[in-house]
């Protein structure tokens, strides 16, 4: 329609302008821009703090791929990971790039998280990890999968990049499995323009992987292992503690999204919406919706570019699954990943951030609601 701007899956949040421009200040006169600098400390002190970890600690990277993939470095793993194929690639790669083999779990099609009802079924005398993925936010059943890893001696990698700010039972995300990574990307519920952290309690571990963020240098005349430049720059961090002082703030917001978005899509035939997880504090990170087309009368492509002809840009998130990527072609059944298959083809993210108008999402909601069949019911346009 004309005169509408277009409306993105997500638009990043940003403090106030002069509040960032006070916290780069000081970076003119120290110079210090980046090597773990004034700002880098600060921000993982200030991290540390809100995730509550108590006997724990938090290194920050350049991005959270690179948390990741140098997490699993640190273990010093040989062999094969159970993981899930419905996430973003980071968390396949991370694994291959490893030289580790992902063996792919499906996921619960409720909270398209790795099902651990058949995570057993899949370990063999060659695993040696788990890496489950928390999803669109929804917590993944950390019990039963520490409760398997310990049987078994398996380390657990958590991918926690949707998960910033959330707790479980009144635990923080960061402080499942041996390790929890994070994604501060610009996209995130909280971010640092580009950056991630790693969650961890073994302090050996967290000396290697600081190593290995380092180019493997252990001192200034001795480096003796092989590394990474994955090092937080001043501005990022800077960008973080500014951004965290209003991510609760963010998170209330973006809850008055969602609700909207569920008085709107509720119990319309035919639409899955995302679970509400008992005990779980969310961060309203992703907006997801399953769309069936027998019972929607509309698929999730039709729906796809009703929205993108009025300027709303949403998202097959996540599509196609990592196990049928072609960088991997022929290595993976995506057959035995049935119920992840299922929701990739019929998942579509509609947009999400903590500034959408509640006019816009009523607009979102009207399109939605008009790709179905003359005389359908349920969810009805106001």
């Amino acid at each position: 329609m004309a005169g509408q701007r277009d409306i993105f899956v997500t638009r990043s949040s940003m403090p106030p302008f002069e509040e960032y421009v006070d916290e780069i200040r000081s970076l003119w006169e120290t110079h210090w821009l980046t090597n773990m600098g004034a700002k880098h400390e600060a921000l993982r002190a200030a991290l540390k703090a809100y995730f509550c970890l108590q006997g724990g600690d938090i290194d920050l990277f350049t991005n959270g791929h690179m948390a990741l993939e140098l997490s699993l470095q640190a273990m010093n793993l040989q062999g094969e990971v159970i993981t899930t194929p419905f996430t973003f690639a980071s968390t396949t790669h991370a694994i291959v790039r490893n030289g580790l083999t992902p063996v792919f779990c499906d996921v619960d099609p409720v909270t398209f998280t790795m099902d651990a009802t058949k995570i057993e079924s899949l370990i063999t005398d060659r695993t040696c990890a788990i890496l489950p993925v928390h999803v669109y936010g929804n917590v993944c059943d950390v019990e039963v999968i520490e409760r398997i890893a310990h049987k078994y001696e398996l380390k657990v990698i958590y991918d926690a990049a949707h998960t910033f700010g959330e707790t479980y039972k009144g635990k923080s995300t960061a402080t499942f499995g041996d390790v929890s990574c994070f994604s501060f990307h610009a996209t995130k519920v909280f971010h640092t323009i580009e950056g991630g952290a790693a969650c961890f309690r073994d302090a050996a571990f967290g000396k290697k992987l600081y190593q290995l963020k380092n180019f493997g240098i252990k001192n200034a005349e001795c480096v003796d292992g092989i590394g990474a430049n994955a090092k937080m720059n001043e501005f990022c961090a800077a960008m973080g503690l500014c951004n965290l002082r209003h991510v609760d703030e963010e998170i209330e917001k973006r809850g008055r999204v969602a609700a909207r978005y569920r008085e709107r899509l509720a119990d319309v035939p035919g639409l899955q919406l995302n679970a509400v997880q008992q005990d779980v504090k969310p961060n309203y990170a992703y907006f997801p919706i399953i769309i069936d087309e027998k019972t929607f009368g509309a698929t999730r492509e039709d729906v796809f570019d009703a929205l993108a002809a009025h300027g709303i840009h949403a998202r097959k998130y996540f599509y196609p699954l990592t196990n049928t990527f072609e960088c991997f072609h022929g290595a993976f059944d995506v057959a035995k990943t049935p119920v992840a298959l299922h929701i990739s083809r019929r998942v579509l993210t509609l947009p999400m951030y903590a500034d959408l108008a509640i006019a816009d999402v009523d607009r979102i909601a009207d399109i939605v609601l008009a790709c179905r069949p003359q005389g359908r019911t349920g969810g009805e346009a106001r």
